[in-house]
């Protein structure tokens, strides 16, 4: 195989917003208020988005659909969406339904992340959506669960985040 023939090259080029200009709206606004202004345009989505190709598309308290569709460049040795594209689908959609239920100036992260692939996600699959919800929210922890769905509702993941919230002084306990 002739990997240097500029007939099998491909390009593709990521380009991004400065990830710090949102910054001090979320110490500003709620989780809530925040990710519907992503929705808008009104602030930039973060660089992994546009690296990856992720589109959040639907946010309410406590729910979040991100959506992508996956691509060659996103493939693996074996011919399919490397399971990155769905781990990092997913743990956005979860985590961004965590924020939806943070108060200004909240912060969380994930601590565990737990993930069932299903089935390859390909070229062919077309756009995929992860559909996150919240199970539950306390002081200091969240646990969300997200499926990744096909245009038919096929399952292709299933996937539960852990997330540990540290809350800005003075807030109250969310959800």
């Amino acid at each position: 195989m002739d990997t240097t023939n500029p007939s099998t090259l491909r390009t593709r080029t990521v380009t991004w917003q400065d990830p710090s200009i949102p910054l001090k709206a979320r110490r500003t606004q709620s989780g809530l208020s925040y990710l519907k202004q992503v929705i808008a345009g009104i602030y930039p989505a973060p660089p992994i988005a546009h690296l990856m190709d992720l589109r959040l598309a639907e946010v309410e308290r406590g729910r979040v659909v991100f959506e992508t569709t996956p691509a060659e460049y996103q493939y693996n040795p074996l011919g399919s969406a490397h399971g990155g594209l769905a781990a990092t689908l997913l743990d956005s959609a979860m985590g961004c339904a965590v924020h939806t239920c943070l108060e200004a100036g909240d912060l969380y992260t994930t601590i565990e992340l737990k993930l069932n692939y299903l089935k390859p996600l390909t070229i062919d699959t077309g756009l995929v959506r992860g559909i996150a919800t919240i199970v539950h929210v306390s002081r200091t922890i969240a646990l969300a669960e997200s499926r990744l769905l096909d245009r038919h509702d096929a399952i292709y993941a299933f996937a539960t985040s852990t997330c540990v919230i540290r809350r800005a002084a003075g807030s109250g306990t969310s959800g």
